[in-house]
């Protein structure tokens, strides 16, 4: 089916020719969908363009070789973990399409008007001539999309006998009493499919014929038809020994298999956080970045099941929920403005910890091990932001006895007045705000997230109170062993 993701508002209005008479007048070309791709495709390199919007961290590997079977007018499989962008890219294919063409009016799978191939539209292309009627597709309506499930039929895909049609008095061996399926309905256009190892292999098969001969073959039928169409498909790796496999005659069709990765790059894990994510409360760049070398750290974990992967859903999803627990304490606690603080990022463990496959033998370890891996991302987000800062002012407003209480219920006007209005202490804050880039009212966030830093390192202390507060203070000696 058609994604939401690829309806786009048409940048300019369809052609005005209406019949195949006026389309010939307008001196169309038409071109078949590999041929249209590929011209698109080059000539946006040709000027520089970017076709791939919003495609980030493949610009050095996954794109070119796309780029290259595309060129070639390959059908592609596209091979990787859950959460890797996989069909994000697939669907930016429809871009390179050109924007309007045309198709016989009424034609069951838009058909152009210079090539009819169903029966039924050359009766009517030999009676019309050059008054048969045409009418315009726009690029995003030639985009086909399946989620191949284990119920999945070939009549989806393929086809099937319309009852219907029969009942209207066609005799059974008519070619028009088929139904087609989901592969000839795209015709002249792009289709999709995804998790392909989940297709019975049964179901696979009948996409054989589509892929190669570019015929359909539905209950005994050979109806010969010149499809025109260009099949992508993505599959998890795992799948080929966990749900199913792509049977190899199939796998054999398509011209190229491209791996995809999750981003190699931290700067690029934050742009992709940053662009995906639907935040309701603004949430420092610096808790982003938490987030990003938090999501790297459990991919790279032996207790994470990494053949399962950890998708960039995941850090996504954090950003959200850290959003959500700052837009909750704003609402509770009546402040005008909601901003993330680094005690939100609390949330993110217990509410995401299904997001995560362990390996087996880690029962009843996985909060431990989400727990120490945020400590471990949020450490090295302060050395990288914070490295060569004198935080000293801090730890010695704290050694003289104040603390500073935070947590979900209290106001981030509440954690900047703990300490005071020392001089010192005042231009420390003011140096964390120009260092971290934030504004007025993230530097509540910006402090807390030194204190945690300084509490990481061992200089401070960082308890819980009776009330279920945060305490950052410096310990003293009658509670030091309590500390470690």
């Amino acid at each position: 089916m058609p994604s939401e993701t690829v309806i786009e508002t048409a940048a300019h209005p369809a052609p005005a020719a209406a019949t195949l008479g006026e389309l010939r007048a307008s001196d169309h070309r038409r071109r078949d969908i590999r041929d249209e791709i590929r011209h698109n495709l080059l000539t946006a390199l040709r000027a520089g363009d970017d076709p791939w919007e919003g495609i980030v961290g493949f610009e050095a590997t996954v794109i070119p070789q796309l780029e290259r079977a595309l060129i070639a007018g390959h059908d592609v499989v596209m091979l990787g973990e859950r959460g890797q962008g996989k069909t994000r890219l697939l669907r930016t294919l429809v871009n390179l399409l050109d924007e309007w063409t045309p198709v016989i009016a009424g034609s069951e799978l838009d058909e152009h008007p210079y090539e009819p191939i169903l029966p039924a539209s050359r009766r009517r292309a030999a009676e019309l001539g050059d008054d048969l009627p045409i009418e315009w597709r726009h690029r995003s309506e030639r985009y086909s999309e399946k989620l191949a499930t284990p119920d999945t039929s070939v009549a989806d895909l393929v086809g099937d006998i319309d009852p219907m049609k029969v009942a209207q008095g066609r005799s059974l061996g008519d070619p028009e009493t088929i139904h087609f399926g989901l592969i000839p309905r795209a015709h002249r256009g792009l289709i999709v499919i995804n998790e392909l190892p989940d297709l019975p292999e049964r179901i696979q098969v009948s996409m054989l014929n589509v892929m190669e001969e570019r015929d359909i073959q539905v209950r005994g039928y050979n109806l010969r038809l010149p499809l025109d169409v260009l099949v992508m498909a993505s599959a998890n790796p795992e799948d080929y020994t966990n749900r199913g496999r792509i049977i190899t005659p199939l796998k054999d069709r398509f011209g190229a298999e491209i791996r995809t990765h999750y981003p190699l790059e931290l700067d690029d894990e934050v742009d992709v956080i940053e662009q995906e994510a639907d935040l309701v409360a603004t949430v420092p760049s610096f808790l982003i970045g938490v987030l990003a070398r938090f999501t790297r750290y459990l991919r790279e974990h032996p207790s994470i099941d990494q053949r399962s992967g950890v998708s960039a859903r995941f850090s996504i999803a954090g950003a959200e929920t850290v959003a959500a627990a700052a837009l909750h304490r704003a609402t509770v606690v009546g402040e005008d403005l909601a901003v993330a603080r680094p005690v939100d990022l609390e949330s993110v463990v217990e509410v995401l910890r299904g997001k995560v496959e362990f390996e087996s033998g880690e029962e009843g370890r996985e909060l431990e091990i989400l727990d120490y891996l945020l400590r471990k991302a949020t450490a090295d987000a302060v050395r990288a932001e914070l490295g060569g800062l004198d935080l000293r002012p801090l730890v010695d407003r704290l050694e003289s006895g104040d603390a500073v209480l935070t947590g979900d219920r209290v106001p981030a006007a509440e954690v900047v007045a703990a300490l005071g209005d020392d001089p010192e202490v005042t231009a420390v804050i003011d140096e964390l705000a120009e260092r971290l880039e934030v504004d007025d009212a993230e530097r509540a966030s910006a402090l807390e997230f030194a204190l945690e830093g300084l509490f990481l390192a061992r200089r401070i202390g960082k308890e819980p109170d009776e009330r279920g507060r945060t305490v950052y203070r410096v310990e003293t000696d009658d509670t030091d062993d309590h500390q470690r």
